[in-house]
């Protein structure tokens, strides 16, 4: 395990203080957690643009024109 120093601004430090008491954890694991959370959402939209460069408009049309229409499901309809 690493050490960290953080500059935080006061307003910033403060309500992590007050978040991490409301969750009974420390500062530290609500950072740690923040900062994990933050990684898996940037790697994941990554991924997803990386999976994205792969498709055609035209394969999508494809399947698309497969699919049958009718009137969305109660409740789908916006």
């Amino acid at each position: 395990m690493s050490t960290m120093s953080l500059r935080l601004p006061d307003y910033l430090h403060k309500s992590a203080r007050q978040l991490a008491k409301s969750e009974h954890i420390s500062v530290n694991q609500l950072v740690a957690t923040a900062l994990a959370e933050k990684i898996s959402a940037l790697a994941t939209e990554e991924y997803l643009d990386a999976l994205a460069a792969q498709g055609s408009r035209e394969a999508f049309d494809r399947i698309m024109s497969k699919v049958k229409d009718r009137p969305p499901l109660h409740g789908d309809e916006r």
